[in-house]
């Protein structure tokens, strides 16, 4: 098992997803995307790797923050080696800097990984190197871009040779731990990222309300897009419900492809401005209530 940590939009879905082989985890241009534990299976010759994809690791402020962060921590529990990734352009030391600190006492085998080496700088990324490797104990370090793949394959290389040798834990066949139903939450909430961008900020979630098999092969997906504000209804509505149609089209396109399968996929939006209060959401998107 390997967890890979870092600071928000460090590319670590995009990273789980090159790793693995095929998309398993959402990713957008916004921080702190990924939200619960996701595990990606990776398969390397005879090895399975198993990749905790953790939500980034920063200040936690509000309920959801505080559920986010201690799933990453727990992520990395029960791991035999833990990635940091680190983006050399941002950096984000406030966070990182902590974070390593925290690493720096942890027995697991850990290695250093600068991602987006397409658009570094080759001397302050080999300076930002040597500065971070000396901190915590890593054994390794690696140059990737998580984006375009270059030395994706030496990092697996790498993690493949420290897995321990046990049973297989998941068919050859799977590569997430994510039910169909949640990931298609997922596949929706990445939709509302990336046609909205800033216009809608991070109180919103997207909860599962049915997931039927019809007789005729197809499936049919019901769910619903809660918002914190009513201000932000018409926004995700868009004029003549153009954009919750755009949104829909564009999730349910990908879905058919991810699961093999022609997908009916029906949206529908909710006011609730308590809504990061309400445990059920929480236990649906794999978080802990926490206080």
């Amino acid at each position: 098992m390997v967890a890979v940590l870092g600071a928000p939009n460090a590319g670590k879905s995009t990273l789980v997803n090159q790793l693995v082989g095929q998309k398993v985890a959402i990713t957008s241009a916004k921080a702190q995307t990924t939200r619960a534990r996701m595990l990606g299976i990776a398969l390397h010759g005879n090895v399975q790797m198993i990749l905790v994809d953790t939500p980034g690791i920063f200040s936690p402020k509000r309920r959801l923050d505080r559920a986010m962060v201690s799933a990453a921590w727990e992520g990395a529990e029960a791991a035999d080696a833990v990635l940091l990734l680190v983006d050399p352009l941002k950096q984000r030391r406030h966070e990182l800097e902590p974070l390593i600190e925290s690493l720096a006492n942890r027995p697991e085998r850990k290695i250093l990984v600068l991602n987006k080496v397409d658009k570094a700088k080759k001397e302050p990324l080999l300076a930002l190197a040597q500065e971070l490797g000396e901190k915590a104990g890593f054994e390794e370090i690696y140059f990737i871009s998580a984006l375009t793949g270059d030395g994706v394959p030496e990092l697996k290389d790498a993690l493949s040779a420290m897995m321990p040798e046990a049973e297989w834990m998941y068919p050859e066949d799977q590569v997430s731990d994510a039910s169909e139903r949640l990931l298609a939450t997922e596949i929706t909430r990445e939709q509302l990222y990336q046609q909205l961008h800033d216009e809608l900020p991070y109180d919103s979630a997207v909860r599962p309300e049915s997931y039927t098999q019809r007789p005729d092969g197809s499936v049919e997906i019901r769910q619903q897009i809660v918002i914190g504000r009513s201000s932000q209804k018409p926004i995700v509505l868009g004029k003549g419900g153009s954009m919750i149609k755009s949104i829909g089209e564009a999730a349910r396109a990908e879905l058919s492809e991810i699961l093999g399968q022609k997908v009916h996929l029906f949206l529908h939006v909710k006011v609730d401005e308590k809504w990061e209060d309400d445990k059920e959401i929480y236990e649906e998107i794999g978080l802990e209530f926490g206080k």
